[in-house]
């Protein structure tokens, strides 16, 4: 391999990285401070790295029906506190308490949730 070759290799590779890096720390997005609590109807359940997703239909105060996004703690954490890849399934009624992002999307993040059968789930130990 020629040197241009190697350094382009090597470019590539740090961006890479960088940027899983900033992504993955990006918890500052969330507010922290204001948790929300959130009942609806679970569409989707993603049970993988690196952080479990529950994306849920809820209905607004205007009775407007709006599409959630909440992300979670890494899989082997959520296991050993009690959650696994059949937790959650389309059609589960839920209810989320999460930070929401501050810039009033639809994606916050989970501190705790009421599965089927009124289950609390936590993120458990951090």
């Amino acid at each position: 391999l020629t040197m241009k070759t190697k350094l382009l290799a090597l470019a590539v590779g740090v961006v890479m990285v960088s940027s899983v890096a900033w992504a993955h720390h990006a918890g500052s997005i969330y507010d922290r401070d204001n948790m929300v609590t959130l009942k609806g109807v679970v569409t989707d359940f993603q049970f993988t790295n690196p952080h479990v997703q529950v994306v849920f239909e809820t209905t607004n105060a205007n009775g407007q029906k709006e599409i959630w996004k909440a992300g979670s703690a890494p899989p082997q954490r959520l296991y050993r506190a009690g959650w696994n890849t059949t937790t959650l399934s389309p059609g589960d009624e839920i209810t989320v308490t999460c930070a929401p992002a501050k810039d009033g999307s639809k994606i916050c993040s989970i501190k705790s949730l009421i599965g089927p059968g009124g289950k609390v789930l936590t993120q458990g130990a951090e």
